[in-house]
């Protein structure tokens, strides 16, 4: 069997989420692995991190590749960014799942193919469609 090389990469930044939510490591956990099921990735495991005095890391490791975000509260500020590699699980989606959970005032994204040759670099559907870039 052949396996494709092909994948897609979503990393975005968000800005103006609530610090509580910014700020749990467990709540965070949960919609992390909600995000990975809803783009039919396969979790494999999760880590998280909650930080003191404030802020969060979670990573949530994927048959695919992984998922993860790493936040400042006090900034209201989130990174995510989630690698699928193959042609069946879109990564898009996960985002788009954590963009609807964060509910950030403004986000800024972008998606690279991977794994065809140059790497390509393109705003994704997501946040054309659905917050301020």
């Amino acid at each position: 069997m052949e396996y494709s090389t092909f994948g897609r990469h979503i990393a975005i930044d968000t800005w103006g989420v609530d610090f509580n939510l910014l700020n749990s490591a467990e709540k965070l956990q949960h919609h992390m692995i909600e995000a990975a099921e809803a783009c039919g990735a396969t979790v494999l495991s999760v880590q998280a991190k909650q930080f003191d005095p404030q802020g969060a890391t979670v990573l949530v490791l994927l048959s695919e590749s992984h998922l993860s975000i790493h936040t400042y509260p006090e900034k209201g500020f989130a990174a995510l960014d989630c690698y699928t590699c193959g042609e069946t699980v879109d990564p898009e989606v996960a985002i788009d799942f954590m963009v609807k959970v964060l509910q950030p005032k403004k986000a800024y994204a972008r998606k690279i193919i991977r794994g065809v040759g140059e790497l390509e670099v393109v705003t994704p559907e997501i946040v054309k469609e659905k917050v301020n870039n």
